[in-house]
């Protein structure tokens, strides 16, 4: 009998020392790995037991695969970050250099009379275009930054829509386009920020004026149900099927877009606010034929 538990004690021995002696190879395998992934590499821990080893192997594997990912999205934003400081950097530069050439003959006194007045006018649309640029600027670094902070309001939507345009109606002279404004005298109730609204149906009439070579603008506001459906509508160049599935990007610009002063993030912004505001924006276009864009809210029951 004695020796027969003698036998189990050693048995029992033999196989905790096994276990350990494996357990041991197995913990410094997983430090190995751990090691190997502060470096940089992109390693996984394989356990063969099903055991609490094999558990803490799993669970260190899921950590580093977050890591890892959270590392990819990080070397992403950094390397965007660093395209959108070199893409304002030359957007900012040419405009500015320009406007100073304008004013540095006008107070030379290189020009006079209708020059001078023609002068006058293209220094004035320049400091505007700037000024554009840098309101497009921060609304984006507060979007993306998180810091902007909507004020959400019951607003009658077509009243609202009609003022906008209002303000865009030199504009449309000037260009020589013609508005087509379908807006219902009813009153059509939706929760929005009004500075954000506004943004959003400015940066797509701006797009449409600045880069389609419109004649025509449509913009249109009617009700589908539980949703308010905003479009905006030109007959110019169109887009081309490939840039539709990117043209909400931040930084994308179209070709047509590439020889003009254009930040690559008004399209975004509409995006963003759209949906901070619990709505959505889709596009859809023709090339040679018309760009639509329809942003959809939805309706206030009161």
């Amino acid at each position: 009998m004695k020796v027969f538990i003698i036998v189990i004690l050693v048995l029992v021995c033999t196989i905790s020392i096994f276990l350990f002696i494996r357990q041991r190879k197995q913990l410094r395998k997983m430090l190995d790995v751990l090691v190997k992934t502060r470096n940089g590499e992109n390693k996984k821990i394989f356990v063969k037991d099903n055991g609490v080893i094999s558990e803490i192997g799993f669970e260190i594997n899921d950590l580093m695969a977050t890591h890892n990912k959270e590392l990819s999205r990080q070397k992403k934003l950094e390397q965007a970050n660093k395209e959108l400081l070199t893409s304002l950097s030359h957007d900012v530069r040419t405009p500015l250099t320009s406007l100073l050439g304008y004013l540095d003959a006008l107070e030379s006194n290189i020009v006079d009379g209708a020059e001078k007045e023609e002068y006058i006018k293209i220094a004035r649309k320049k400091a505007y275009n700037l000024k554009e640029l840098v309101d497009t600027l921060f609304d984006w670094f507060k979007i993306d930054s998180k810091e902007m902070k909507l004020s959400m309001q019951a607003v009658d939507i077509c009243e609202l829509t009609k003022g906008i345009i209002i303000d865009w109606l030199p504009t449309f002279e000037q260009n020589e386009i013609i508005p087509e404004i379908e807006i219902p005298d009813e009153e059509w109730i939706v929760e929005l920020d009004l500075a954000a609204y506004g943004r959003m149906i400015s940066n797509l009439i701006h797009n449409a004026v600045e880069h389609s070579d419109c004649s025509r603008l449509k913009v249109v506001v009617r009700q589908n149900n539980d949703v308010i459906r905003i479009i905006v509508k030109d007959n110019g160049i169109g887009i081309s099927k490939d840039e539709l599935s990117n043209i909400f990007e931040r930084l994308y610009k179209g070709d047509r877009a590439r020889s003009r002063q254009s930040s690559g993030l008004g399209l975004c912004i509409v995006k963003e606010l759209t949906e901070m505001q619990g709505g959505m924006v889709t596009v859809q276009s023709n090339l040679g034929e018309y760009t639509e864009f329809i942003i959809e809210m939805p309706i206030s029951r009161r």
